[in-house]
């Protein structure tokens, strides 16, 4: 009887993180298999059909951080991927009169409506923030130095990592190096409170804190979720935000054809169940149907929450790394709509129903910090707010092929409701009525809106945790805080992408450096993984 096969790594999770790892360890001779529960590659990175004709992403529905690396090395655009910038990068409604266009050589006279001081330091502003997101663009790629409890020939390679980081921060002038330390431990609010006096411009950028993020902008580390947004870069032009041709599915799908063409076996419709361990070691998987996968390694795509809460006999784990992971902070405060469109929204305080550059833009409902600070606080209170955050962008408008002709898409990125109902409400109960306050929301800016809207999908904290994983609804796989990023992400001891097992590896966005469809984790899990099978720490199943 023959034995059966063992394959050197089975990836958990197609998503697209678990796709980039299974496209390098491939590349590197690796026999790989990626087992994906839903019927679809991408993760939350997919494009799919919500109503007849109209199709759009679903979860996640903008690109920006995308690892320029790992478009190359996976030759993505060979593959199919296409982005293209918006003609505008933010329009904010603020009221029945004013609006703010935020975008390359308008800001400055935009803010000079209502600050002339404030457009004076735009440059400044974002020269101090370019020289910031440089230093965490060199890091993005990197793996966090990892603290350890072994001897100092373990400790060796950590203490020679951290050294190379503090001699980057030493680069930095003084100025630069309080910026830094700013960023990583102010609220949004605070920060750019220093830096502007009108409401807008401050809405504008200070939207990126609560990306993801369910707090006020006015909550410390905030300003990190802020920076967090700004390393990316479309094709090219570093900071700018685009779309890609064909919904976020385009990149995941060219992912997969990169991965197949290296011979990476994919399964969709294979739900893993259990993660095998034997003698403390991961030397398999046990799929929903009871079908038995052994290999060499097992990496993890998954949010750490769901891997180790839901899948690892807790008497293989250490009890402290039990502890401290079931402890793991997630919950992003997200409901996301889709939406088809007979006609362009037609705002109040900029006219029209014929496309736009503001109509490419994306659209943020949310006139200043205050307003941002009385949505968490109502959400924590009551669920959601009665005034909600909402951006919204029309990827129709840059891509024909989504909505029939004549007809739009809309994605509707809403903040701030609570991951998790107050008293014991369910949020299959209360999704269509929030649903209503969002698109009341966005009819008040433009009263065309609601009876344009043909159908729509409805994605509440809880949609988006059984249909994606995102625990909470949370996007990022795990809060952007200061005790989840870099040597701490999952856990100190295990930012190298090694989980507490041997055998057990981790690639998803719960590790450095953290959330949004930028590929990183992925390629940094592979390069530690391969390591690993060169020098022989991975030994045969």
């Amino acid at each position: 009887m023959s034995k059966p096969t063992i394959r050197d790594a089975v990836i958990i999770g197609a998503g697209h993180n678990g796709l980039v790892c299974a496209a390098y360890l491939a590349a590197a001779g690796l026999s790989v298999t990626v087992l994906e529960r839903r019927g679809v590659v991408g993760g939350a990175a997919v494009t799919e059909e919500f109503h007849p004709g109209f199709r759009n992403s679903v979860a996640a529905y903008t690109v920006s951080l995308l690892n320029p690396k790992v478009i190359r090395d996976l030759a993505l655009e060979a593959h199919g991927l296409r982005i293209v910038e918006r003609r505008l990068s933010n329009f904010l409604p603020l009221d029945r009169q004013s609006y703010l266009k935020v975008g390359a050589g308008k800001t400055a006279a935009e803010v000079a409506k209502f600050s002339a001081r404030d457009a004076g330091r735009l440059d400044a502003y974002a020269a101090r923030l370019d020289a910031i997101a440089e230093l965490l663009r060199d890091l993005v790629l990197e793996t966090p130095p990892n603290v350890t409890d072994g001897g100092w020939l373990a400790a060796l390679p950590q203490m020679l990592s951290g050294a190379r980081l503090g001699r980057r921060i030493a680069k930095l002038d003084m100025p630069l190096r309080r910026e830094l330390l700013d960023l990583f431990v102010k609220s949004a609010g605070d920060y750019l409170d220093g830096w502007f006096e009108s409401a807008p411009i401050k809405a504008a950028y200070g939207f990126d804190g609560i990306v993801g993020n369910y707090a006020s902008p006015y909550a410390a580390g905030s300003a990190y979720v802020l920076l967090h947004h700004v390393f990316g870069e479309v094709n090219g032009r570093k900071g700018a935000w685009g779309h890609a041709i064909g919904g976020m599915g385009a990149i995941t799908q060219a992912m997969a054809r990169a991965a197949a063409q290296r011979g990476v076996d994919i399964r969709v419709s294979s739900a893993v169940r259990e993660v095998l361990v034997e003698r403390g070691r991961a030397v398999g998987v046990v799929t929903a149907d009871g079908t038995e996968l052994r290999a060499r390694c097992v990496v993890s795509n998954l949010n750490p929450k769901l891997l180790f809460g839901s899948m690892i006999d807790p008497a293989a784990l250490n009890p402290d790394f039990a502890e401290r992971i079931g402890r793991w902070r997630c919950g992003s405060g997200t409901f996301r709509m889709n939406v088809a469109l007979a006609e362009l929204p037609d705002f109040v305080s900029l006219p029209g129903r014929s496309l736009a550059e503001h109509h490419t833009a994306g659209i943020i409902m949310a006139p200043s910090l205050q307003y941002m600070d009385q949505a968490f606080l109502d959400a924590k209170a009551g669920g959601w707010s009665g005034q909600p955050i909402v951006e919204m962008l029309i990827p129709s408008t840059l891509d024909d092929s989504l909505a029939p002709p004549g007809l739009h898409v809309a994605s509707l990125f809403c903040q701030h409701v609570a991951p998790t109902l107050p008293d014991g409400a369910s949020w299959d109960q209360r999704r269509e009525q929030v649903a209503d306050v969002m698109i009341d929301l966005v009819n008040s800016h433009a009263p065309n809106f609601k009876a344009s809207v043909l159908g729509r999908q409805i994605m509440s904290p809880l949609d988006l945790e059984r249909t994606f994983g995102l625990v909470g609804g949370d996007i990022f796989h795990g809060a952007l805080s200061l005790d989840q990023l870099f040597s701490a992400r999952p856990m100190l001891g295990h930012a190298d992408y090694r989980g507490p097992l041997r055998g057990l590896y981790m690639c998803g966005s719960g590790t450095h450096p953290g959330g949004g469809v930028t590929g990183a984790p992925g390629h940094n899990a592979a390069r530690e993984i391969i390591a690993d099978f060169r020098r022989g720490r991975v030994k045969p199943a």
